[in-house]
């Protein structure tokens, strides 16, 4: 993450790993609330975000693993094109499926931490 002003220090390496497991952690339950809601039986599109939320997830592992922040970053940079694909076609998907505010705000909760990740990934 670029620093906001001269005097705040950059983030290293694992430090950005860190931010970006702890945003995994609501994918990870926006994942979960997707894939076990009924409306996911009947639609592709969601079942799409499904699983492409849970490839950036299997990529990167859990921050325990990391052994070799650079290549942690490195996936996590060459899979955040699928994760902002699959958080836009669930913002755009959403309110066909549900307009219950358990969905409208899991593409606010996705939509936030998919912002973060890609800070963070880009730093």
């Amino acid at each position: 993450m670029a620093p906001s002003n001269p005097i705040e220090p950059a983030l290293d390496p694992m430090e950005r790993i860190r931010g970006i497991d702890c945003e995994l952690t609501h994918v990870w339950m926006v994942r979960t609330f997707l894939k076990h809601c009924d409306e996911a039986e009947e639609d592709d599109d969601l079942r799409e975000v499904v699983r492409d939320l849970y490839d950036f997830i299997l990529a990167v592992g859990p921050v325990d693993a990391v052994d070799d922040p650079a290549t942690y970053l490195k996936m996590a940079k060459k899979k955040l094109r699928r994760l902002r694909g699959a958080t836009e076609l669930y913002e755009t998907i959403q309110p066909e499926v549900s307009g219950h505010t358990n969905f409208i705000m899991a593409a606010r909760s996705l939509r936030l931490a998919v912002n973060k990740i890609e800070q963070l990934v880009t730093s």
